[in-house]
């Protein structure tokens, strides 16, 4: 089978497609023939070598997939060959990396993919909901009623969040760096759109929140925003950093002003008792229809320097994915 393979550390032209053998289900695993691999920006920060998370070289990348069950291991009784389905292994004890036409792993991190949910969308469920839903449910305990800044809501983590954060029952403004990405973030559903681009952009948020600011920021990008995102937090709000490509100076005084919370979160940290709400949560959005992943660009799978490449550059909105056939 193609797969892509990283035998060295670097930039995304480490990532060479080359034949390798297809996996085999082992007990308690499944094969599944991947339709479509999502691409995660965490993933090109593993590729560089310079991330917490360094695999053994060489390796296959990809957590993210969605495809056909092909091979049923022994003791797997929830799944059968034929069934439509979506990897979500970043959490796996063993995966062959969904970059690749096969992927074996784990059969609790394979779960059935809803009929109405193309296989280009099932690539985009497994680390952006579940870092969503750890982040707003889990880890800011938010509430009904409250207001939830979105900081880089057009990515597929952000269109995650304002999704899970509508069904709850928030108040949703999200931010985005395009036109298209404001669109698009307005379109699933926030209550209010802010280009974090502009000048006054943070002006425009107090305005949306009656002067008041958010309770719950979900931080993309906290290298860049976390000090100015106090200007727009209420009183003992909370601040989840997801993502960050940096350092910051910082000054402590500022979470005192407010008695505020900064919450990191990182999906490898998340205890195993933890994780069944998590699936519970995010299949049961799937099932009901008000999670709806949100789909970019698609390339092919020799074509997945490119991929990386994209899913970094500022603007990219919806998920991005790698198709095998």
């Amino acid at each position: 089978m193609k797969a892509i393979r990283v035998h060295q550390f670097g930039g995304p032209e480490v990532l060479q497609c080359e034949d390798v053998e297809r996996p085999v289900a082992a007990e308690g695993e499944v094969v599944v023939r991947i339709e479509a691999a999502g691409i995660n920006p965490v993933e090109a920060y593993i590729r560089t070598g310079t991330y917490a998370r360094k695999p053994a070289l060489p390796y296959t990348p990809g957590s993210d997939g969605a495809g056909v069950v092909e091979q049923a291991g022994r003791g797997v009784d929830a799944l059968r060959v034929g069934d439509r389905v979506y990897v979500a292994a970043l959490m796996a004890r063993r995966n062959t990396g969904t970059y690749a036409e096969y992927v074996a792993c784990d059969a609790a991190h394979v779960h059935p993919l809803p009929d109405q949910v193309t296989f280009h969308q099932g690539a985009a469920i497994g680390v952006p909901y579940a870092t969503a839903y750890r982040a707003l449910v889990q880890r800011a305990r938010l509430v009904a009623g409250e207001t939830v800044l979105v900081h880089g809501a057009s990515g597929s983590v952000g269109t995650a969040c304002v999704q899970l954060a509508r069904a709850l029952g928030a108040r949703v403004i999200g931010t985005a760096g395009s036109d298209a990405g404001l669109a698009l973030v307005a379109a699933e559903g926030a209550h209010g759109v802010a280009h974090h681009a502009r000048d006054g952009y943070l002006d425009a948020i107090l305005a949306m929140t009656a002067n008041r600011g958010a309770d719950v920021i979900v931080e993309m990008l906290a290298n860049v925003n976390l000090e100015r995102d106090f200007s727009v937090l209420a009183p003992y709000g909370r601040i989840v950093i997801v993502g960050s490509r940096g350092t910051l100076e910082f000054s402590p005084r500022l979470t005192m002003g407010k008695d505020a919370s900064i919450l990191g979160m990182a999906l490898w940290n998340i205890p195993p008792t933890d994780v069944p709400a998590i699936t519970a949560g995010v299949n049961a959005g799937l099932a009901a229809g008000y999670l709806r992943p949100v789909t970019g660009r698609a390339f092919p799978l020799a074509q997945a320097s490119d991929a990386h490449r994209a899913v970094l550059e500022p603007g990219a909105h919806g998920k991005i994915a790698l198709l095998p056939r």
